[in-house]
């Protein structure tokens, strides 16, 4: 393996990638001399481990600040919470956020999503939790939770009291409100 191989390599797992690297790379016949050790003059480069927990707290400081537009408090009003039925005997919870206007709690399988309401030009309901990739939609006579990672469904048929009421109006040939 060449010196400029050897000196690449190590480079690239220190995390010092770039600065320097062309330079090396031209003078490679020269003699080398050994890298200084760092000093307290000297910034210490930050490891893997911190550059990763510093990009999980933007994250979350990013989700924690996102603002909700008004159009988006107006979805809020039309979000039926409280817990709803869906197929095969499961159950879905949709709850407010008192603390953050416009975000809900949505629980199905031991998992809570904090979702956001997203507009749409259907005028149906939707919530979306996007770091997750889960979707609920709401329709007057039945919601349902996407997984738009896998693109399925994760659970379908799920009716709250409003709906249930809605699906029964339309049966009997009334009209959706």
């Amino acid at each position: 393996m060449s010196r400029i191989t050897v000196l690449a390599l190590s480079l690239l797992t220190a995390g010092l990638v770039g600065v320097g690297l062309t330079a090396r790379a031209e003078t490679a016949s020269a003699p080398t001399k050994p890298a200084a050790k760092p000093t307290s003059q000297q910034p210490v480069s930050a490891s893997r481990k911190d550059l990763q927990s510093q990009a999980k707290g933007l994250a979350l400081a990013t989700e924690v600040t996102e603002t909700i537009s008004a159009n988006q408090l107006e979805i809020a009003n039309r979000v039926f919470t409280g817990t709803a039925q869906c197929e095969f005997n499961q159950t879905v919870s949709v709850d407010a956020m008192q603390d953050r206007p416009g975000h809900f709690k949505v629980g199905f399988n031991k998992a809570a999503y904090v979702m956001t309401p997203q507009e749409t030009t259907t005028g149906a309901v939707r919530l979306e939790d996007k770091r997750n990739g889960v979707v609920w939609l709401q329709i007057p006579v039945k919601s349902m939770m996407m997984n738009q990672k896998a693109g399925q469904r994760m659970v379908d048929g799920c009716m709250h009291a409003q709906q249930r009421s809605a699906s029964t109006a339309q049966a009997a040939g009334g009209a959706i409100r």
